[in-house]
C-alpha cells in the first residue's frame, strides 16, 4: 500500500483559493470567529489524540495515514506522555486523570533502549514533570485525588538513568544513553549545542522538587562547558566533541542544532532567577543580533570570523520572535515574524529550509513535519501586542493544517510544501505544542479561561511546550519569601520589595494586571561565586558579571580575553536589552540581506555555499525547538 494518498485537482483548486486570500473572511477575526477557531483547534487535538489512542497506543507515535503505530523513541507511550499537560490545559479532567493513572501504573524505564538525551528530556521528562505539578496541586483545578507522586518517581528514575551521559571531560553530555546500561561503547562523541544545552529547565525543576542538586548541577555544567568554548565574538557553533571540546561544526546560527540553547538561557533565568543564565544570555543575544541578524532575517556565520556562510531560513528559527518577546525586544520580533510568515503564506507551510539567496526552497529540505515554532511566536506576539494580524495568521495556519495535513487518523507530515504530498508520520510535539499554541492564541483573544492565563502561577513553557510553573518550591528555593511577589525581610528586618513592571515576564505570563511586585535585593550579600537562585538578586560590588561568574575561555590563546560589556542585571526588569541599544550594536555598514514583504524579492547573491547542508552527527539532537 502506498504511504501517500492521492490528492485530487479539486483539492488543489480549493487550497489555492484559501492561500491566495490568506484564508480570510471579510475583516479581522471577530470574537465570535475566534471562539469558533478555538473550538476547531480543540477538535483538531482530539482528532489526532483519539486517532493515536485508538490505533497506536501504547506505541510511541501514530502513523496517521495507515492508522498504525510505531515506536520511535523508547517504546513507552511517548505521545500520551507528551500530551498530558495539553489535556489539562483543555480542562479535560476525565482523560487527564485516566492518562496520569495509566502512565504511573504502566510506564517503566528499566529497558534496554538507547535514546536521545535531548528528546527524552524535553518530551518525556518534561511531560512527566508538568503533569505531576498539575495533578498534585489543588490550585491548578486539575488535582487528582488518588495521585501519589507516581510521575515524580518516574521522573527521578528516568533522570538518574540519563546521568551517565554527563560523565565527560567537558561536562557536555553524550547525545544518547542506554537506559539500562549507560553510554554505549561506540556512542559518538559529537553532539549538538542544542542537545547539550537544552536540559536545564527539566533537570533544574527535578532538583527543586526532590532537593537533590545533582540534576541541576550537571546541566548547568553542560551550559558552562559550551559557553566557555565560545569564540571571541561570543558565538557558539553547531556541533562539538564532548571529550575534547573541539567544535566539529563551526557554523553559528539561531536555528538547527543551536536554537534552544539560546531559549533555555533566558528561560532558566526567568524560572529559577539564576543571574548566571541571564549574563550568558545577554552576551549571546547581543552577539546574535550583531552577527546573525540581517533585518528581518537571520543567517549562519562562521563562529570565529562572523562571515556569512549560509543564507538560509530554516523552520526552527521561527521560535526566535517568541523568545524576543520574553526578552522585551519586540520591534525586531515583529519584523522577523512578518518575514517568516511570508514564507508560510507562499507555500501554505514553512519548508525545513528556504534559501534567502535564491528565494526558493532549499534542495532536500522541502518538508514540513508539523513544527510548532511559528505558532509559538504568533501566540507570544499577540499576547504582547494584541495586534489582530496575529489572529489572522493563526487562522491561516489552521486552514493550512485542516486542508493540507489532516488525514484519516490524525495529521500528517507534509513531504513537499509545494505539492502538499503527505507523509505517514505524526510526531508527538504536534499534540504537545502545535495545537496547544494555536488553542492558547484564540482562547486569549476571546477572554482566556485556562490555567496559564488565569491560574495562580506564572508559567514558563519548555522547548516542548510543557508548562513549568514558578511555584515557591521551584522559583524561590533557598530564599526567604513565602510566595512569589511577596515582601521579603532581610537582615535587620529590612524590606527589599519595590513595585515596578516585570518586563517581559509579566506580559508573557499575566494578562490580568498592569504591575507586579519586583524584588530588588540590592542589600543581599552573596558568598558564592555566582548568584543564588530565586528572584532576590545580590551584587558583588566592584566585580563585572564576567568576574563574578568566573566564566572564561578554555582555549589558552583566549585566556586573556576580557569582555567589553559590563552589563549589570537590574532589579526592576527581567532582561535589559532595549531595542534601540540592540539596533545600535549592529554595524551600520553591514549589508542587509532582505527588507521586503515577500521572500521572492531577496537580493542576496552569496555563493559561499550552495550545496545541501548536512549535519554529520550520529544522533539528531534538535528536532524540536
Amino acid at each position: 500500500m502506498s504511504r501517500f494518498r492521492a490528492i485530487s485537482p479539486v483539492y488543489f483548486v480549493a487550497l489555492a483559493a484559501i492561500f491566495a486570500h490568506g484564508a480570510r473572511t471579510e475583516g479581522v477575526v471577530a470574537p465570535s470567529e475566534a471562539k469558533q477557531l478555538r473550538d476547531e483547534v480543540r477538535d483538531m487535538f482530539y482528532h489526532a489524540f483519539d486517532g493515536y489512542m485508538q490505533h497506536a497506543f501504547p506505541l510511541d507515535e501514530l502513523r496517521p495515514l495507515t492508522c498504525k503505530g510505531e515506536d520511535t523513541l523508547g517504546g513507552y507511550a511517548l505521545t500520551l506522555i507528551d500530551s498530558l499537560d495539553t489535556l489539562a490545559l483543555l480542562g479535560d479532567r476525565e482523560r487527564f486523570g485516566a492518562a496520569v493513572e495509566w502512565v504511573g501504573r504502566n510506564v517503566r524505564f528499566d529497558i534496554d533502549k538507547t535514546v536521545s538525551v535531548f528528546e527524552t528530556t524535553i518530551r518525556v521528562l518534561g511531560g512527566l514533570l508538568s503533569a505531576h505539578l498539575i495533578a498534585s496541586d489543588y490550585a491548578t483545578g486539575m488535582k487528582i485525588q488518588s495521585y501519589d507522586d507516581q510521575l515524580l518517581h518516574l521522573s527521578v528514575d528516568l533522570a538518574q538513568r540519563m546521568l551517565p551521559a554527563f560523565d565527560t571531560p567537558t561536562g557536555i553530555p553524550f547525545g544518547s544513553v542506554n537506559l539500562l546500561h549507560g553510554v554505549d561503547e561506540d556512542e559518538s562523541k559529537i553532539t549538538s549545542t542544542a542537545g547539550g544545552g537544552t536540559l536545564t529547565l527539566e533537570f533544574g525543576v527535578l532538583s527543586r522538587l526532590t532537593g537533590n542538586p545533582v540534576f541541576e548541577q550537571v546541566t548547568k555544567n553542560a551550559v558552562r562547558g559550551i559557553w566557555a568554548r565560545r569564540s571571541k565574538l561570543n558565538l557558539v557553533g553547531a556541533h562539538i566533541n564532548v571529550f575534547t571540546g573541539e567544535w566539529t561544526q563551526k557554523d553559528a546560527g539561531i536555528g538547527t542544532s543551536i536554537d534552544s540553547f539560546y531559549e533555555y538561557l533566558l528561560k532558566a533565568y526567568l524560572l529559577f532567577g539564576d543571574e548566571e543564565y541571564l549574563y550568558i544570555f545577554q552576551e549571546a543575544y547581543k552577539a546574535a543580533m550583531k552577527y546573525l541578524h540581517h533585518d528581518p532575517w537571520y543567517v549562519e556565520v562562521n563562529m570565529n570570523s562572523g562571515t556569512t556562510v549560509w543564507p538560509l531560513f530554516n523552520s526552527l528559527q521561527a521560535f526566535w520572535p517568541g523568545l524576543q518577546v520574553l526578552a522585551g525586544d519586540i520591534d525586531p520580533a515583529i519584523r522577523t515574524h512578518h518575514a517568516f510568515f511570508s514564507v508560510w503564506k507562499r507555500y501554505g507551510f514553512t519548508p525545513e529550509g528556504f534559501n534567502l539567496a535564491t528565494s526558493n526552497i532549499q534542495n532536500g529540505q522541502r518538508s514540513y513535519p508539523l513544527r510548532p515554532e511559528l505558532m509559538e511566536s504568533t501566540y507570544w506576539l499577540f499576547k504582547a501586542t494584541r495586534d489582530p494580524r496575529y489572529l489572522d495568521a493563526g487562522r491561516d495556519m489552521v486552514a493550512s493544517l485542516q486542508y493540507g495535513a489532516r488525514c484519516p487518523c490524525g495529521y500528517c507530515h507534509i513531504e513537499d510544501v509545494e505539492s502538499h504530498k503527505q507523509d505517514d508520520h505524526m510526531e508527538s510535539f504536534f499534540l504537545a505544542e502545535t495545537v496547544k499554541y494555536l488553542w492558547l492564541l484564540f482562547d486569549l483573544a476571546i477572554g482566556p479561561d485556562n490555567i496559564v492565563e488565569n491560574g495562580p502561577y506564572k508559567y514558563i513553557f519548555s522547548t516542548e511546550g510543557h508548562l513549568l510553573p514558578a511555584t515557591p518550591e521551584i522559583a524561590l528555593v533557598n530564599e526567604h519569601c513565602s510566595y512569589f511577589g511577596a515582601f521579603c525581610k532581610g537582615e535587620g528586618g529590612q524590606i527589599y520589595g519595590t513595585k515596578g513592571t516585570l518586563l517581559g515576564h509579566q506580559e508573557a505570563n499575566d494578562t490580568r494586571s498592569d504591575s507586579k511586585w519586583v524584588l530588588s535585593g540590592q542589600h543581599v550579600n552573596l558568598k558564592d561565586s555566582f548568584a543564588t537562585s530565586g528572584f532576590i538578586k545580590g551584587q558583588c560590588l566592584g566585580l563585572t558579571h564576567g568576574q563574578k561568574f568566573g566564566i572564561a575561555y578554555s582555549d589558552e590563546e583566549d585566556s586573556a580575553y576580557e569582555h567589553e560589556s559590563k552589563i549589570q542585571a537590574q532589579g526592576h526588569s527581567v532582561i535589559v536589552i532595549p531595542s534601540a541599544a540592540t539596533r545600535q550594536s549592529v554595524d551600520s555598514g553591514e549589508n542587509k540581506l532582505i527588507d521586503t514583504k515577500e521572500p521572492s524579492e531577496s537580493p542576496i547573491t552569496i555563493t559561499n555555499r550552495t550545496e545541501n547542508k548536512v549535519d554529520n552527527v550520529s544522533e539528531q539532537n534538535s528536532t524540536d525547538s
